[in-house]
C-alpha cells in the first residue's frame, strides 16, 4: 500500500506514537503478572515473525558475502534492543508509567552525546543545550522531597541510554544493509536473548518467585496478557515499521520529529485515564522541560535536520 497524501502519512504516525505511548499502560498491567523475560520472548517472536510477510515487497537482496555482516549487525543491534526494552518493561514494574515514558524519551538528546563519546562526531550546540534542559527536567520528574531516585526510574534510564545506543549504531549498519531483513534479525534476536535470559534465571519462566505458581497455559490465556503481547508486537512494532517507511518518504523530518515526540504524552494522559496516575506540578515541570529538551536537540538546528529509520522511536539530527 502506497501512501500519497501528507494528511494520512502524519495521521498513521501520531497513531504509531499514540500506541507506543497507550502500550505502556498495558505492559504496566501485564508484567505485573508475567515476567519481564518471558513477556518479551513471546512479544519479539511474534513481532519479528509478523515483518516476515513485507520482505515480499520489501524485495531486499543479500549480496555474497553479505550474510555474516548481516547476522552480526542484527545480533549487536538486537543485543542493544534487548537491554532497552527488558529495563524499560522491568522498570515499569518499580516506577509509573508516566515516568517511564518521559524517562525514555531521554533517548533522544543522548543519541548525538553518545555518538561524539563513541564515533567523536561533533555534537551542536543545540545537542548540549537540549542535554542540559533534559538533565534538569529528569531531577524534577524523579526527585521527590527525599531526594532519591527510585529503581524503576534508574532502569528506564539505562533503557534510554540503550535505545541511543541503537540509533547510533544503527546509523553505522542501515545503509549498508537490507532494512527489512535486518529488522527482523533484531527483533527474533530480542526474542532469542529473552528466551535464554528467562531460561537462565533460577526464577519460574512464567510466574513470579513469591505469587502463586500457575501454568503457561493459564497465563497465556489471561486477557490483559494476550492483548498486552498483540498490540506491542502487532501494532507497537509491525504496523509501526510499515508506517514509519511508507509514510516518512513524503513527509518533512521536522513533521515526523514532533509527532514521535508526543508518545511521552500520550503514555502519561493513558496512565492519567486508566491507572489514576498524577505528576503533580514538579514532575509536570520535568515532564515539559523532557519534551523541550526532545525538540531542542531534534529541531533546534535548522542545517541539519533530524532523520529516524525503522524500529528507531525517535527521530535524529543528521
Amino acid at each position: 500500500m502506497t501512501i500519497t497524501s501528507p494528511r494520512i502519512a502524519l495521521l498513521l504516525l501520531l497513531l504509531v506514537a499514540f500506541v507506543w505511548g497507550a502500550e505502556f499502560v498495558l505492559i504496566d498491567l501485564a508484567v505485573a503478572q508475567i515476567p519481564t523475560h518471558t513477556f518479551n520472548a513471546i512479544r519479539f517472536s511474534i513481532a519479528g515473525l509478523s515483518l516476515i510477510p513485507l520482505l515480499y515487497y520489501a524485495k531486499d537482496k543479500v549480496e555474497a558475502g553479505m550474510l555474516p555482516r548481516l547476522l552480526g549487525a542484527g545480533a549487536l543491534l538486537g543485543f542493544m534492543l534487548f537491554i532497552g526494552f527488558y529495563t524499560q518493561t522491568e522498570g515499569l514494574r518499580f516506577t509509573s508509567v508516566s515516568n517511564a515514558g518521559f524517562i525514555t524519551g531521554l533517548n533522544v538528546p543522548l543519541v548525538p552525546v553518545l555518538a561524539f563519546l563513541i564515533f567523536r562526531q561533533n555534537a551542536r550546540l543545540n545537542v548540549w543545550l537540549g542535554v542540559i534542559t533534559a538533565t534538569a527536567g529528569l531531577y524534577l520528574l524523579t526527585m521527590g522531597d527525599k531526594l532519591e531516585i527510585n529503581e524503576g526510574d534508574v532502569l528506564v534510564l539505562i533503557c534510554a541510554f540503550a535505545f541511543a545506543g541503537h540509533i547510533v549504531l544503527t546509523g553505522r549498519f542501515v545503509s549498508k544493509l537490507p532494512v527489512t531483513l535486518l529488522s527482523i534479525i533484531q527483533l527474533l534476536a530480542v526474542a532469542i536473548y529473552s528466551s535464554l535470559a528467562a531460561w537462565l534465571s533460577p526464577d519460574p519462566a512464567f510466574y513470579y518467585p513469591d505469587a502463586t505458581p500457575v501454568t503457561w497455559q493459564e497465563q497465556l490465556s489471561t486477557p490483559i496478557i494476550i492483548w498486552s503481547i498483540l498490540i506491542a508486537a502487532l501494532f507497537g512494532t509491525a504496523y509501526a515499521f510499515w508506517a514509519q517507511s511508507a509514510c516518512q518518504t513524503i513527509l518533512e523530518p521536522h513533521k515526523v520529529a514532533l509527532v514521535f515526540a508526543t508518545e511521552p504524552v500520550f503514555a502519561h494522559i493513558s496512565a492519567w485515564i486508566f491507572l489514576d496516575e498524577h505528576l503533580g506540578p514538579q514532575g509536570m515541570i520535568g515532564a515539559g522541560m523532557i519534551i523541550a529538551a526532545m525538540l531542542i536537540s531534534e529541531l533546534g538546528d535548522k542545517k541539519h535536520l533530524p532523520k529516524i529509520e525503522p524500529l528507531d522511536h525517535t527521530a535524529v539530527p543528521e
